[in-house]
């Protein structure tokens, strides 16, 4: 082999090193581990698939079928959520941003568009196989992820990594399996399989705890709050624009308004009030905590969906009653107020009277629903109430740490 042939060849294996990394795990410990733009967009993809969700239990529960919207949502917000935890978590561990990293997440993001595409059909017709599509093509792309994550590693991780891979074949092995019965058996058999699919995590790192980043997860959740918070923004600024347009409702529309809006910073505000990251530092901490933001994320999006309705019924294209359509933002808002304090905040504060704020507030959120007109905003106003006294409470509980001697 001449010299020349040898620096060539050199130059090409120096490129391929470049291009594609070994994929180890990264360390827990790293500082300033931050969401990429890689994942930012990956959530990009979810707000499609998020708002389509809420579109389609406005329209079921303006119809009139709350029931058949409700449960349609949280089937399907399930399979929109267990997607970006799959990513998520996978990308906090192994996240090394090569070339073949780049190209399997925008495999996903595809699968994700397919996954939303999918959604009017599973509300309407009970046709999940366009969702089940998406998720095909997503799990392809994450199970080469998995198993290019254990040719890197060794020993007990190999084994980890190997086992996430299985367990993904084989759940999703059964989602097709479930979409070629007949539909009785589809819900009979969604149950059990969301079980076994939530059971893949907790298999395979009883193996081995992967190397997941406290504060980088406790961002990527933090950041997918706020895209479903986003939602009750986009209803509450459609309020507006339906007052302004329909000048003999404005009075019934700019409360509907205003009380959305003040319900979303109130959710921000409580949520981000303390540093979680700070809380979650071991699997058995994460797994509850990971999992109950199913309730958090589905009720936060909900709000945004339960002020859509209320648009509806007050400009009179819906079949609904005004309590009903204030059942449809008070009910998702206590939720939201209730889980986060049970998943979220109680492990941060202390004593009765702190820990009793959100619960309380969650009750009288739901106190007013039969306020009419104005339920929307003083729902609102309750919720900023709740904001307040926990604020005020924390600081003294702040200003009696400090003064102890």
């Amino acid at each position: 082999m001449t010299r020349s042939t040898q620096a060539e060849a050199g130059h090409e294996s120096a490129l391929s090193s470049a291009l594609v990394t070994r994929m180890q795990a990264r360390r827990r410990d790293e500082e300033h581990r931050a969401a990429t733009p890689l994942e930012l967009f990956f959530d990009l993809s979810f707000v499609v698939a998020v708002a389509q969700a809420g579109q389609q239990l406005v329209h079921a529960v303006a119809d009139g079928r709350p029931w058949h919207g409700v449960s349609g949502y949280l089937l399907v917000f399930f399979a929109i959520w267990w997607a970006w935890v799959n990513f998520s978590w996978f990308g906090s561990a192994y996240d090394n941003d090569d070339v073949l990293y780049r190209l399997a997440t925008l495999v996903q993001i595809a699968g994700v568009l397919v996954l939303a595409a999918g959604v009017p059909r599973a509300f309407q017709r009970n046709d999940f196989a366009v969702a089940v599509l998406g998720y095909v093509i997503m799990r392809v792309a994450q199970t080469a992820q998995w198993l290019r994550a254990a040719r890197g590693e060794t020993g007990a991780a190999r084994k980890a990594a190997r086992a996430y891979a299985a367990g993904l074949v084989l759940v999703q092995f059964g989602w097709v399996l479930l979409i070629l019965a007949p539909h009785e058996v589809w819900v009979w058999g969604f149950g059990p399989l969301g079980v076994a699919d939530m059971a893949v995590p907790a298999i395979a790192e009883r193996i081995h705890h992967t190397s997941w980043h406290p504060r980088h997860i406790a961002e990527r959740y933090g950041l997918f709050t706020i895209i479903t918070l986003g939602e009750s923004v986009s209803a509450a600024t459609i309020a507006v624009q339906t007052a302004l347009d329909d000048h003999a409702q404005v009075g019934a529309l700019l409360p509907i308004a205003a009380g959305g809006l003040i319900i979303v910073f109130a959710a921000y505000w409580i949520y981000f009030a303390v540093p979680i990251h700070d809380y979650v530092r071991s699997n058995q901490q994460a797994f509850g905590w990971g999992y109950g933001h199913y309730l958090i994320f589905g009720s936060a999006a909900a709000i945004g969906a339960g002020l859509a309705v209320a648009v509806q019924q007050v400009t009179h294209h819906s079949r609904i009653s005004a309590n009903t359509a204030a059942f449809a933002v008070t009910i998702p808002t206590a939720l939201y107020l209730a889980t986060v304090w049970l998943v979220h905040l109680r492990h941060f504060k202390s004593g009765l009277l702190r820990q009793a704020v959100l619960p309380c507030g969650a009750l009288l959120v739901l106190a007013v629903s039969f306020a009419g007109r104005w339920a929307v905003l003083t729902a609102g106003l309750v919720a900023a109430a709740t904001v307040a006294v926990g604020v005020i409470l924390a600081a003294r509980a702040q200003l009696r740490r400090t003064d102890a001697p």
